[in-house]
């Protein structure tokens, strides 16, 4: 992870590097899409497999020469299709998620992406109790931590008219779990998203 981290930082550098000679571009816009998300839970009671949830929210994009750095702040339905004695179960968590994404371009607007992601968790509803090991509908949110750090790394492809498309999987480095009880568990999300730069500023 440090070194994931080191990497980053040192993009962030080079951007800011490159700034002193070069016009920064700004842009700001929404994006949303879908989410293919998973728990990883160890050594769980139940078989914890992926489910299909969306995302939405708002991106920002400092762009200097071939790099560029774009916080965002997306809301994301999260969790697992839980499966127990054959019983198909859904595990609902929701957060508001902070990634803060490194990008390096390519030619034609591909582009390389990778950072870190904050997550605040806003609820944790289950059809499965993974403490009593039941099949029944409760609200587990004081049983999981209220945030969440994740690494997300992807593609991206930005197209004439301020249209964007994003492949990402954000791997889940904390565990989310808040109680002795429950199994390690950390979230892994893959993502393919549509954006529109709203605002555009520089050339």
């Amino acid at each position: 992870m440090k070194k994931i981290l080191f990497g980053v930082v040192t993009l962030v550098g080079l951007a800011m590097v490159e700034s002193a000679s070069a016009q920064v571009q700004f842009s700001l816009g929404i994006k949303g899409g879908v989410n293919f998300a998973s728990v990883n839970v160890t050594n769980a009671k139940a078989t914890w497999d992926g489910k299909t949830g969306f995302h939405g929210g708002a991106f920002a994009l400092f762009k200097v020469t071939a790099f560029a750095v774009q916080p965002e702040l997306i809301f994301s339905q999260q969790g697992s299709t839980v499966t127990l004695n054959t019983q198909d179960l859904n595990a609902n968590f929701s957060y508001l998620n902070v990634p803060i994404m490194a990008k390096f371009y390519l030619p034609l607007g591909l582009n390389l992406q990778l950072g870190p992601q904050f997550g605040f968790l806003t609820s944790a509803e289950s059809d499965y109790n993974p403490i009593t090991n039941t099949p029944t509908s409760t609200d587990l949110t004081e049983y999981y931590k209220n945030s969440d750090f994740s690494v997300g790394m992807g593609v991206g492809w930005d197209l004439p008219f301020g249209l964007t498309i994003d492949a990402r999987y954000n791997l889940g480095i904390s565990e989310i779990n808040d109680n002795a009880s429950l199994e390690a568990a950390k979230n892994q999300v893959f993502q393919l998203s549509v954006g529109y730069k709203l605002i555009k500023l520089g050339k």
